[in-house]
């Protein structure tokens, strides 16, 4: 296969295929030397082509999936806070999430922290 750049969807099939016969090829040699030029051809294509993005969730988002999907309750939320007010002042943005809540949260949902530390807006009223 003469090496060029991935432009389409065939190409990427076809370089596909190329690697698929040269997977194994000993590092050094001109088959293993193209298997690494063609891998990172593939790459790039994929990274253009299908961009994994982050999910735009925050951490409240976070809270609410965990509420409808992971089995957790509002009232479990409220225990780990200290109070059913508390709760919904987080779950309803008028409240942040301070270090020590995210703390707990992340212990007893065994939710990465990493997922309820970004910045979020909260609701203002007036």
């Amino acid at each position: 296969m003469t090496i060029r750049p991935i432009r389409s969807d065939d190409d990427h099939r076809a370089a596909l295929a190329e690697i698929d016969r040269l997977w194994g090829a000993a590092p050094g040699t001109p088959e293993g030397d193209e298997l690494d030029v063609l891998v990172t051809l593939v790459e790039k294509y994929e990274e253009q082509r299908w961009p994994i993005r982050e999910p735009d969730w925050d951490p409240v988002d976070v809270l609410h999936y965990a509420i409808r999907e992971l089995g957790h309750t509002q009232q479990q939320l409220a225990a780990l806070l200290g109070s059913a007010s508390r709760a919904s002042e987080i779950l309803s943005r008028k409240r942040a999430l301070t270090v020590a809540m995210i703390h707990k949260i992340s212990t007893a949902w065994r939710l990465p922290a990493e997922l309820l530390v970004k910045p979020y807006k909260l609701t203002v009223t007036a």
